[in-house]
């Protein structure tokens, strides 16, 4: 799996009264072959940007993006929202993933098939989103974001509409997927125990202009004990970071 090496970049966009908002200033950031990166920060530091541009679906203004030795690498994005098509079937909507791919129409079922299995999802394949809780429908994102074997997974906040209880099952079959395909994986979260719990490293975002100011490797053998007492002292050391603390003192 390739690393992914973001160097420099920069981003800035017009605001309506004509002037430019700097997102993203000379941001840089390692992304080793493999790993869990989880990115917390608040609202408005630039994290869904920095993704946007990291899938190649916007370009910088400045600097490079780079996956080491893989000149086209196949990424797979699952946003906040799962974006299914409502009048298509579950598995129509994931078979959009497969139209420029060659399969015939009887791989294609297979491989869905195979994917919803992956999921959690298997028998589910001639359901509508209308039929789908919100659980399913980003268990189903996140499949249709695996049908092409991608060698790099961005995540947008993917859990974030989510009741707690679902959320920190879905955290697990995250886990369990990522350690079964091991692709290099870029989770956005402003989750701070989402991150520890599922992260190989965790890099803290601040804005104005968005920029990474700490990076904490994490130690801790999976699967990881949300009550133990370093998951937590690694908990409030992030808030510190975050300047959450503060805040709240204020």
């Amino acid at each position: 799996m390739p690393k992914i090496d973001v160097a420099g970049v920069c981003k800035s966009f017009s605001r309506p009264d004509g002037k430019t908002l700097r997102v993203l200033n000379g941001l840089d950031l390692l992304a080793e072959s493999g790993q869990v990166h989880a990115i917390l920060g608040f609202s408005g530091c630039g994290k869904s940007t920095l993704l946007r541009l990291i899938a190649g679906l916007d370009t910088a203004d400045a600097g490079t993006i780079s996956f080491g030795q893989v000149t086209a690498p196949r990424i797979g994005v699952v946003f906040q929202e799962p974006r299914l098509l409502p009048w298509a079937t579950l598995s129509e909507n994931l078979a959009l993933a497969l139209r420029r791919v060659g399969l015939s129409r009887a791989d294609q079922a297979r491989r869905i098939a195979a994917m919803l299995e992956l999921v959690g999802l298997g028998g589910c394949g001639d359901l509508h989103p209308a039929e789908l809780s919100g659980g399913m429908a980003q268990r189903a994102a996140l499949a249709r974001a695996l049908l092409r074997n991608p060698d790099v997974l961005l995540l947008d906040e993917p859990l974030g509409a989510l009741d707690a209880l679902t959320r920190i099952r879905l955290q697990d079959e995250l886990l369990r997927i990522w350690q079964a395909r091991r692709v290099t994986m870029i989770l956005v979260t402003h989750d701070v125990e989402e991150a520890i719990y599922l992260g190989d490293r965790v890099l803290v975002m601040q804005p104005h202009p968005g920029r990474i100011t700490r990076e904490i490797v994490l130690a801790l053998p999976r699967p990881r004990d949300r009550a133990s007492q370093r998951f937590n002292e690694i908990r409030q050391q992030i808030l510190r970071d975050m300047g959450a603390f503060g805040a709240l003192a204020a």
